[in-house]
C-alpha cells in the first residue's frame, strides 16, 4: 500500500469519526460546545489527510 492510499484511508476514518460525534447529540439539550469543536477538528483533519493522499497519488 502506498503512502497516498494510507492517507486516503486515514481521511475516511477521520471523516467517519467526525460524523459519529456529530450524530451523537443529546435528545433534549442538543450538541454541546466541546462536541462541536471536536467534530470540526476531526473534519479538518479528514480533509487535510484526504487532500494530502490525493496529491501524493497524483
Amino acid at each position: 500500500m502506498s503512502y497516498g492510499a494510507g492517507l486516503l484511508i486515514l481521511g475516511g476514518f477521520l471523516l467517519g469519526g467526525a460524523w459519529s460525534i456529530w450524530k451523537a447529540d443529546h435528545d433534549t439539550r442538543g450538541r454541546t460546545g466541546p462536541q462541536v469543536v471536536f467534530a470540526v477538528l476531526l473534519l479538518i483533519a479528514a480533509v487535510l489527510a484526504t487532500a494530502s493522499g490525493v496529491l501524493r497519488l497524483v
